[in-house]
């Protein structure tokens, strides 16, 4: 199976596909952070740097699910998703002024072609965290290009992520409440998040090791 995470800057994303990983035995596929050449410049001038890094995104997820469609009978559990990066990211960028109508345009188009090559997840897990928890978890984390990261930045993308639940058509969806979770340091949080999973898919005799 393909399983996604999606959510925003900081809603622990990457840790809980690490946490499932390791207790079910999938294997994860990152996000493009660490090497990524565009996202401290990003930060520091989004209006030069914004299509540039929106491309190496979407280029570095093309390949990821294409990795994807061929493996064998594995599961995969990825951070983030090719989604994300157009209707959240991209989107975002091109409605605060940051990418201009031909960039935000070239981009669709290319994005609008992968969508034909590829096959969406066999279920998407959103992440849903309000301003405090995420500008905490960011803190937490301490990668110098985040810390001044403007709290509207990250509303923003918040109303856009609540807009691509609404409108996600494409598979299995459900939403995790993280903002009173503490699915690290409390066993039982996680619990609820497998529990929770297990009935939408299935996986509680079949994959666990």
């Amino acid at each position: 199976m393909h399983i996604a995470i999606t959510g925003n800057i900081g809603a622990g994303k990457t840790t809980l596909a690490e946490m499932l990983a390791k207790h079910y035995g999938w294997e994860v596929f990152y996000e493009a952070v660490d090497g990524n050449p565009y996202l401290a410049p990003f930060y520091g001038d989004m209006k030069k740097w914004s299509f540039h890094l929106q491309v190496y995104f979407l280029n570095s997820r093309f390949e990821q699910v294409l990795k994807i469609i061929n493996q064998d009978e594995r599961t995969i559990i990825q951070d983030r998703t090719i989604y994300e990066d157009a209707y959240i990211f991209a989107q975002n960028l091109y409605d605060n002024g940051s990418m201009n109508e031909t960039d935000f345009q070239t981009y669709r188009g290319l994005f609008n072609t992968i969508m034909k090559a590829i096959s969406p997840p066999d279920l998407m897990i959103y992440l849903k965290a309000d301003i405090p928890k995420l500008l905490s978890q960011i803190k937490k984390r301490n990668r110098d290009y985040e810390q001044n990261m403007d709290p509207e930045y990250l509303r923003s993308l918040n109303y856009l992520y609540e807009n691509f639940k609404h409108q996600y058509d494409h598979g299995k969806f459900i939403e995790i409440d993280v903002n009173h979770l503490d699915f690290v340091d409390k066993p039982e949080d996680f619990k609820l998040i497998t529990d929770k999973l297990e009935k939408t898919i299935n996986i509680g005799t079949q994959l666990k090791i």
